[in-house]
């Protein structure tokens, strides 16, 4: 295969070599500033009726023009050619050389040239040719260029030139208004050198008219104005107009003075050696024309010699190529049959991936099902340990002060904590975590994230010392429980790691940019530290790094979970350590400061007072230890209690008895609690079931809604939060039987 392509290349290289020994040499390309400059002398020499020098330069330009394929400057110096033939009265030559010119010109974007060749044009057609409608049409298009490109003078010139031709065969209103327009705004943007057919032109209607003082006046101010100017044409237009008006009203005299003058200008203007050194101009255009033609046809001869080379040359290469791929086919078809060993062998693999990965699917599947399970079974036995500790503490005051009764519920809580830790992680990593808005007091959340570790701290000899920037607002926008939550993850760590120390906390307000204030957090602990070559490793899951054998020091999730709610909030967060000198974590969060927004929050917050209610309970509980720290709870909030062992006691004794709440387990022998639920439901019991479970929320959430059921609690739970969830549900309930009871009095009305 190297060999094969090696030989492709060559093949190509070949080719190309081949090719590039066709092409011709380039030349020199010429100036555009020297053949500008070249277009404007011949103009110059136009303008002063030197024909022979115009036409010689603009030969020499448009060589040049011609030569660099400049299509603007082509057009420019074929309009110059054609003006010299129409001032030479070679009309047919002059119409050839602006048709050209506008061939190129149309050519380009470049709406002035094309302005310029068809106003000429229309010069031509109207005042030599008599051709005046196709000589307007020509002025008309002109206009319309002059329109696009915004060039008040240029609409000024042809506009003039329109009344013109109309004037010329005696169609006065039709080319008044072009005239009036002309009259309006030729002082602020007409050209100097129209200023005499501008008079002329207003002598020759105000003469029509009849106003021949008017007209006097025009025409005489038009022959001053042409002898102080350089414009002789003009001037000998005039006169020849002037003897035209004063024929019509009698005043033979002067009329015939002017006739003389005007053919005294003309002579002047058109010697007999001017007109035969600009012929001879004439004809070296022509020949360069004809050679031109010669020029194009030899280059098409060559053209298609070099193509006929070329055609050789790919006939060559056609039969190279072809035994390349006679060698390419004799390669393939080698190649089929290893392939084909090697397919059989990828599709046995391929079989295997697949068995692995359905195991691998059904592993995750079996991890979930487990961390579901666990988490289940972990919270229920929890729910007794904590619940069964608060009551010893209530019961039993003295026992108040009880480090073996503290550190149980610390142990339990703390082992809560690891549970949410794992369940956490994974609803971080399947995207299942929306952040909320509340408003809240920074320096509140610190406090009680202090308090609640004071026995971590106590236990290790440390002090935890809180540092809160005055310019903080008093409350925030923002994901309090999220922030509580790093918080609380990056505390418990300095204090695991410090040991007869110090762990500091500050906020400090960095930046504010409209609404969002960024608040920086740091946890400084003066503890073990961290080595270089672990900082890297802290933030990902299961990592402990510095542990020993007999030391407990959690999941080694704290610090993945804090970087994943981080990137929530779209922030990170950075560390610095020093072995034997600690360990310091930073981050940003942007908080939103709206003292509108954040009233309205808090006057939105239902403050429920009516926990002092007693309301009939019953809870369907199959736990034994459950059952004991749910009556408790309930017992102590001043409610009456109901206990039954499963889902079909619950519904015996709810056919004989009514009660304001029912608080159902989920996982109970027998019948499970949302197959209770829908058993009830079916009998038309409309009593608010709250349901009572170790399961997360969003495990149950849509069974629980389709079974009937109103609210969920999870376990361990605080027991303000249920009575204010008990509340609700009971509000509820009763809003609902009163608005139907409502509605039966209006229909028997």
């Amino acid at each position: 295969m190297i060999k094969i392509k090696f030989f492709l290349l060559l093949v190509f290289f070949l080719g190309i070599f081949l090719f590039s020994n066709n092409c011709p040499a380039q030349t020199k390309t010429p100036s555009k500033g020297e053949i500008t400059k070249l277009s404007k002398q011949a103009t110059k020499y136009l303008r002063t009726a030197d024909f022979e020098k115009s036409l010689a330069t603009s030969r020499i330009a448009l060589h040049y023009a011609i030569a660099i394929k400049d299509d603007y400057l082509i057009a420019k110096t074929y309009n110059i050619i054609a003006a010299n033939c129409e001032q030479l009265s070679e009309f047919d030559k002059a119409i050839f050389y602006y048709n050209k010119g506008l061939l190129y010109a149309n050519k380009t974007d470049n709406d002035t040239i094309k302005n310029w060749i068809n106003n000429n044009l229309g010069n031509i057609y109207c005042f030599d040719r008599k051709e005046h409608i196709k000589g307007i049409n020509y002025y008309k298009k002109a206009l319309e260029y002059s329109q696009k490109t915004a060039d008040t003078s240029q609409i000024v010139f042809t506009k003039l030139n329109i009344a013109w031709a109309y004037f010329d065969i005696g169609h006065f209103d039709e080319g008044f208004p072009y005239l009036e327009f002309s009259n309006k705004y030729h002082k602020k943007f007409g050209k100097k050198s129209t200023i005499v057919p501008l008079n002329m032109l207003n002598g020759m209607y105000y003469g029509h008219e009849g106003e021949n003082k008017k007209a006097t006046s025009y025409f005489l101010n038009a022959l001053k104005l042409g002898n102080e100017g350089n414009e002789k044409s003009n001037l000998s237009y005039s006169h020849q107009e002037y003897s035209k008006f004063l024929l019509k009203n009698g005043n033979y005299k002067k009329a015939y003075e002017n006739l003389a003058l005007y053919n005294k200008i003309t002579e002047k203007l058109y010697t007999q050696e001017k007109l035969k050194k600009a012929n001879v101009a004439g004809i070296n255009l022509e020949l360069d024309e004809y050679k031109r033609e010669v020029d194009k046809i030899v280059t098409e001869k060559e053209l298609q010699y070099q193509s006929l080379r070329k055609s050789r040359i790919i006939v060559v290469l056609f039969i190279i190529t072809l035994c390349v791929l006679l060698l390419l086919l004799y390669s393939l078809y080698k190649n089929y049959n290893f392939k084909k060993k090697a397919n059989n062998d990828l599709t046995l693999a391929n079989e295997e991936l697949l068995v692995a990965k359905e195991k691998a699917e059904e592993a995750s599947q079996l991890k979930t099902q487990f961390v579901s399970t666990i988490s289940h079974e972990l919270r229920t036995p929890l729910y007794g340990v904590v619940g069964i500790t608060n009551m010893l503490l209530d019961e039993h005051k003295e026992l108040a002060g009880s480090p073996h009764l503290d550190s149980l519920k610390f142990s339990a809580r703390y082992l809560l904590s690891l549970v949410n830790d794992i369940l956490h992680i994974n609803k971080i990593e399947e995207n299942r975590i929306v952040l909320e808005n509340l408003a809240f007091n920074v320096s509140d959340e610190i406090i009680s994230i202090k308090n609640s570790l004071s026995f971590i701290a106590q236990s290790h000899n440390n002090k935890i010392s809180v540092e809160i920037d005055p310019k903080i607002p008093e409350f925030l926008i923002g994901d309090k429980l999220r922030l509580s939550q790093i918080l609380m993850n990056l505390v418990s760590n300095a204090l695991k790691f410090t040991k007869n120390g110090e762990v500091i906390v500050t906020a400090n307000l960095i930046k504010v940019e409209n609404k969002s204030h960024f608040v920086e957090f740091k946890i400084k602990d003066n503890g073990i530290g961290i080595a270089d070559v672990d900082q890297d490793k802290v933030f990902e899951k299961f990592v402990q790094v510095g542990r020993k054998d007999n030391d407990y020091q959690g999941t080694g999730l704290g610090l993945a979970i804090v970087k994943r709610l981080l990137e929530l909030f779209k922030s990170s967060i950075s560390l610095e350590s020093k072995i034997g000198v600690g360990t310091s974590f930073t981050f940003t969060i942007a908080f939103e400061y709206d003292p509108y927004e954040t009233n309205e929050i808090i006057n939105n917050i239902q403050v429920d007072l009516r926990s002092s209610q007693i309301f009939k309970i019953l809870v369907v509980e199959d736990n034994k230890i459950n059952q004991i720290v749910t009556k408790k709870i309930i017992e102590k909030n001043n409610c009456s209690c109901i206990l039954v062992d499963d889902g079909f006691q619950a519904i015996e004794i709810l056919s004989k008895e009514s009660f304001d709440v029912i608080l159902m387990d989920i996982n109970m022998p027998l019948i499970n609690g949302f197959e209770t639920t829908r058993k009830i439901r079916q009998k038309g019991i409309g009593t608010p079931i709250i349901a009572l479970t170790a399961f997360t929320k969003d495990e149950i959430t849509e069974e629980a809604i389709s079974a009937g059921m109103n609210d969920i609690m999870i376990k361990p739970f605080e027991p303000v939060k249920l009575f204010q969830v008990i509340n609700d549900q009971i509000t509820k309930q009763k809003t609902l039987t009163n608005a139907n009871a409502s509605r039966f009095i209006f229909a028997d009305n």
